[in-house]
């Protein structure tokens, strides 16, 4: 379907009131940003359902801000980008309606039930879908739309081709990342901080253990891999010169990542983005020049480059040798001295210049980096400022600040803190009148002997007419004229518009004091201005005890009813031990889809019903897999919105939803049941207790829980297989050592973390230690719950069946749970965990949900 051409917005990310001034002057179109209210999180971690939990405004200011916003004709997103517990919806709701009052104009949601939820409260409130929904298709943007989104965020992964063959096939409108952090994980499926931290990146809380050391362990040995530590720490997305590409595709809003990010980062972003907007749109050539491009690395970066955006090369994402901002490389060291360091200077630095030795090379990275602020430079013995690019020199820091023996020959040398930055921005950052200002239209009238009246229309067409008490006089010398008003009618200096074309309807010769016309000026501007700063007229009302009310009552299983054990597989040899365990379906989770038919076939000959599944991501190109998973007769474990869309319609397959669709609360759970799906498998955001919760508001025998398994922790573009077993770039020059090898990630605690890839190439990091539930069992039955899955990483045969029959042995009656808990403890030499189940102590402080038709 054909889009429509539009100039996209630049959007720039604030965590506050210096970054807001700066977004603002440096030409923002739109501004992102999370609302705290003082109360509504379970959990207590920040008091806002936004993704960055420590910054963000006062719900209090809000009306003010916006107001301020709106009059400088940028518009404000607010995120609601986390997924919603039960227990929270009732704050959710008030929320929802004091952000729709407040005029914010537009909600970023992740969660599907809330983001339909805002539409019943105030449908004129427009919901973009965040990334967090993981969005990479078409079908994946409609499945959003069918929840109420009228934009989505799509993910960082795809490339200019996968956006365009989006563009083409949907009319809702698109928006992407252009710059900024990168994520290793797709947003909403990463979930290393609940395994690792009790925190959870798809509540706001992420603990960045991606930027974290790890080692790589290939079919039990370690590989030393020189000086990349970091296997999970992409380097940050850069993507101006994509925008004319962009521009021409069609996409709708260009987005700057950074919350945490300070006033000069976001000024200089925003800057950046807007001029090569206006020149892409214009048909100009970009202009950004080697010095501007320099200032952007030196802001924040750690390694910029436009990655997956510019086509998949898994050799440049992740360097692997630092997690953290580098700034721009200055030189390497040539050897050190009593008072300081000799560097070969590949940049010019100055005093007052903050620089870093970057040590990977020969030291392991735990630690500090020797650096500090450069007190001067020495060359031949003396003191000098004259730097001559390729030269070496004797960089001097303060006493005590650099200590020699940890600085070595090769070492690069990097500039994280250049102070002439600040004051090249400072324009933008400390700004008494506005910088950038927004186009008005004036028409002046002016017929003698009426009053004359002025005419001011925005960029929006808001049109306002301000109007002087008396009638315009006779002229007795010079008449007013086009010349005199255009010069009159353009003085607009510190007002945040720029008058972009006069008209006038001019009859008889007649006279007005500048004086008068002044006036009538700054009479017009301050109409349009109070016009543009008023929040929107919108039908609120709330609606949650409405769609509760609506909702079926959940039936459930009677209490004698038999339990069933699934079992996921991703291996024929874990296939053949769960054959023999007989459990109640098996599900075949391959890397490799030539042996999915005959393992079909195996289980179905078993008399065993089966179940294929999907993977979590799907791009444009990979839509063939949809009729490959439906033609091989078999149940589909659903693991991504776009392919339930897909399945949309299509009748005959029995599908399950899996916990990649993020079902935390009643509503989500609840529309996407009512998809087609005849059982779903919550988040792991949910504890153990949220589960049973859930259960009651649901219906017990539509959920189906993992009782034993790896929590997958990372899910990732990112091919570690192809970066650090090869010297290819994707799939079809890497040599495929993802089916020859076995590969771990050892963490610092020791832990070894399997890493697997799909049929899309897709890795996935799991947890090393086996995530069980046992514990939690008794209460689970008691809430009704019968379906239990048990899954398999990399498990042997033996282990297979040992876990198999210990739950055999619990469901039997034969042992307890505190025994089904110690044999599964003692399955694999990593130990297990209760991981993402554990039940915080202050859990219950909020009031549940009534059971629905209780």
């Amino acid at each position: 379907m054909p889009r429509p051409r539009v100039k996209p917005e630049v959007m720039s990310p604030v965590g506050g009131d210096a970054q807001l001034r700066a977004a603002v002057e440096a030409g923002a179109d739109a501004v992102f940003f999370g609302v705290n209210f003082g109360h509504g999180r379970a959990d207590g971690a920040g008091a806002g359902f936004h993704a960055r939990a420590k910054v963000g405004f006062d719900a209090d200011a809000l009306p003010d801000l916006m107001r301020g916003l709106h009059e400088r004709g940028v518009q404000a997103f607010v995120t609601f980008n986390v997924l919603v517990f039960d227990r929270e919806l009732r704050q959710a709701e008030r929320q929802i309606m004091a952000l729709a009052e407040a005029g914010v104009d537009a909600l970023i949601v992740q969660d599907h039930g809330v983001a339909r939820l805002i539409r019943d409260i105030c449908p004129d409130l427009p919901v973009h879908g965040s990334t967090q929904m993981s969005v990479t298709s078409a079908e994946g943007a409609e499945h959003a739309r069918r929840f109420g989104a009228s934009r989505v965020v799509l993910g960082r992964e795809l490339s200019l081709r996968d956006i365009e063959r989006i563009a083409n096939q949907t009319d809702l409108e698109l928006e992407t990342f252009v710059h900024g952090a990168l994520c290793v994980s797709y947003s909403g499926q990463c979930f290393s901080s609940e395994a690792w931290g009790g925190r959870s990146a798809n509540r706001g809380q992420c603990a960045q253990a991606c930027r974290l050391p790890y080692d790589l362990y290939v079919d039990g040995e370690r590989r030393d891999l020189g000086d990349a530590r970091y296997l999970l720490s992409p380097g940050d997305l850069y993507a101006l010169h994509q925008v004319p590409e962009l521009v021409r595709i069609g996409v709708n809003c260009l987005k700057i990542e950074g919350r945490y990010k300070d006033a000069e980062f976001v000024a200089l972003t925003t800057a950046a983005y807007r001029r090569a907007v206006d020149e892409a749109w214009a048909g100009l050539p970009l202009s950004v020049t080697p010095a501007e491009e320099q200032d952007l690395e030196q802001a924040y970066s750690r390694g910029l480059g436009p990655h997956f955006m510019a086509g998949t090369n898994h050799q440049t994402v992740v360097r692997g040798r630092a997690p953290r901002h580098r700034g721009v490389r200055v030189g390497t060291v040539t050897g050190t001295t009593e008072r300081g360091v000799l560097v070969a200077l590949e940049e010019a630095v100055k005093p007052g210049d903050g620089l870093v030795f970057d040590p990977a090379n020969w030291r392991a990275p735990e630690g500090r980096e020797e650096g500090g602020f450069l007190y001067g430079l020495w060359r031949d013995g003396r003191q000098t400022e004259d730097v001559r690019i390729g030269s070496a020199y004797e960089l001097r820091f303060g006493r005590g600040a650099v200590d020699p023996v940890r600085v070595r020959v090769g070492d690069p040398v990097w500039r994280t803190h250049d102070p002439q930055l600040a004051a090249r921005v400072k324009p933008l950052v400390d700004a008494a009148d506005p910088v950038h200002t927004r186009p008005v239209a004036a028409h002046f009238r002016g017929h003698v002997g009426e009053p004359p009246a002025l005419t001011l229309t925005d960029d929006h067409g808001l049109r306002v007419t301000a109007t002087l008490p008396d009638a315009l006089a006779p002229a007795r010398n010079r008449a007013l004229d086009d010349t005199m008003l255009h010069e009159q009618l353009g003085k607009l200096g510190g007002t945040g518009y720029h008058l972009q074309a006069v008209t006038t309807d001019l009859r008889g010769e007649g006279f007005l004091p500048v004086s008068a016309l002044n006036a009538l000026r700054r009479d017009a501007v301050a109409r349009l201005t109070d016009a543009r700063g008023r929040a929107p007229l919108r039908q609120i009302a709330p609606h949650l005890d409405a769609t509760l009310a609506a909702l079926p009552a959940p039936s459930r299983f009677p209490d004698s009813d038999a339990t069933r054990l699934h079992v996921l597989v991703r291996t024929p040899e874990q296939l053949d031990a769960a054959l023999e365990a007989r459990p109640d379906s098996i599900t075949l989770d391959y890397l490799e889809l030539y042996g999915l038919k005959p393992s079909v076939e195996r289980v179905r000959a078993a008399g065993i019903p089966v179940r294929v599944a999907s993977p979590r991501i799907l791009k444009p190109t990979e839509q063939n897999l949809q009729k490959f998973l439906t033609g091989l007769d078999a149940g589909i474990l659903v693991r991504s919105g776009g392919l339930l869309e897909g399945l949309q319609g299509h009748a005959g397959q029995e599908l399950t939803g899996d916990f990649s669709l993020n079902a935390a609360n009643v509503l989500t759970a609840r529309a996407l049941l009512a998809l087609g799906l005849t059982r779903l498998t919550p988040t792991h955001d949910l504890n153990a207790a949220q589960i049973a919760e859930l259960a009651g508001l649901v219906g017990p025998q539509r959920l189906e829980v993992i009782v034993y398994g790896h929590l997958p922790v990372f899910h990732t573009e990112h091919c570690v297989f192809c970066r650090f077993l090869s010297s290819g770039t994707d799939y079809t020059n890497c040599g495929h050592p993802c089916e020859s090898h076995r590969v771990a990630l050892r963490d610092e605690r020791g832990v070894q973390h399997p890493v697997m890839a799909d049929v899309g190439c897709r890795n996935t990091v799991f947890e090393g230690r086996a995530q069980i539930g046992a514990t939690h069992l008794p209460a689970w039955h008691a809430a009704g719950l019968r379906d239990f899955r048990v899954e398999f990483v990399h498990e042997t045969p033996d282990q297979v069946a040992t876990v198999m029959a210990a739950h055999r042995a619990y469901v039997a009656g034969e042992i307890g749970a505190a025994a089904l808990t110690h044999r599964l403890d003692g399955v694999t030499s990593q130990g297990a965990t209760e991981g993402s189940l554990f039940v915080p102590p202050d859990f219950g402080t909020l009031e549940p949900l009534p059971l629905i038709g209780g």
